[in-house]
């Protein structure tokens, strides 16, 4: 009898890689979820209101939890859900930061400790986006299988994960695409730069759920559900954090808020649903 082909591992650069990158988001997390108020020092650009750069902290620390999660998998297909995400997202913030260069603190007035700060996201975004793209090329050339599919998602989960991509998607591309529309969409006030930013977190999550609907297997997603949990409580706690910036009087305000218990449901049963099984088996 011939030996069955092996599951298609990790490459050991992109679990290097996605080592590198949880602790690069974690650093810019602190800088933006702790430092919030004090980004004109310790941020590459000044984010004058305190709910965006709080916002796009827990987002990175989110971010954090899934690529750490990815990379302490040994099969691919249970690391592969976080990487076209995390792509996509790297290369808008690139495009995002190229075109609003001169908010960045790069002038000669700057603290030193902030142009150090500013050279490093620049540094940062202009090597990941290009080598994370040569590893996933390299990536895909590694021998093995795709491995069956343990636990298939329910069909109303998938209806909802749909809906919660169209959702990002749709207003993630309108904040980067036409961020001066932000002020119907967004629960508080944007900049350009600020709605660009966020929209190119939105546009990230949209492929991180869409990913999930096509890996049709919570076994491969978990570390999606576990960036949905952090993604949704430390977003609520940004909200109790500065509730006076929000405008609860509009519709977007709630429609978010909506959304973010959503993800918190998604991120705690996707966690749950494997581990039942997995403890079947013990």
């Amino acid at each position: 009898m011939p030996a069955e082909n092996p599951i298609q591992p990790i490459h050991p650069a992109m679990r290097a890689m996605l080592w590198v990158a949880s602790g690069l988001v974690t650093i810019v997390g602190v800088q933006l979820f702790v430092f919030t108020e004090q980004t004109e020092r310790f941020f590459a650009w000044t984010i004058k209101n305190p709910l965006t750069a709080a916002f796009l902290g827990a987002a990175y620390w989110s971010a954090a939890a899934l690529e750490a999660l990815a990379a302490r998998q040994t099969a691919w297909a249970r690391a592969r859900p976080a990487v076209p995400a995390v792509l996509l997202f790297t290369w808008l913030t690139l495009l995002a930061t190229l075109g609003h260069l001169d908010q960045f603190h790069l002038g000669a007035d700057q603290a030193l400790e902030t142009r150090v700060l500013t050279m490093v996201w620049l540094g940062v975004y202009l090597i990941v986006p290009p080598t994370l793209l040569g590893l996933l090329i390299v990536q895909a050339r590694q021998p093995g299988a795709e491995p069956p599919i343990e636990r298939s998602l329910p069909v109303w989960l998938r209806g909802l994960v749909a809906v919660q991509a169209a959702v990002l998607v749709a207003v993630g591309a309108l904040l980067y695409f036409a961020p001066e529309a932000a002020g119907q969409v967004w629960p508080w006030p944007l900049t350009v730069l600020g709605a660009r930013a966020i929209g190119a977190w939105l546009l990230g999550l949209g492929v991180a759920a869409a990913q999930v609907m096509l890996e049709a297997d919570w076994c491969r997603v978990r570390p999606v559900a576990a960036a949905c949990l952090a993604f949704a409580v430390l977003q609520g706690v940004v909200l109790a954090r500065y509730p006076a910036g929000v405008a609860w009087s509009g519709a977007p305000a709630w429609v978010y808020v909506v959304f973010l218990v959503s993800l918190l449901a998604l991120g705690v049963y996707g966690l749950a649903v494997p581990g039942r099984r997995e403890a079947a088996r013990s």
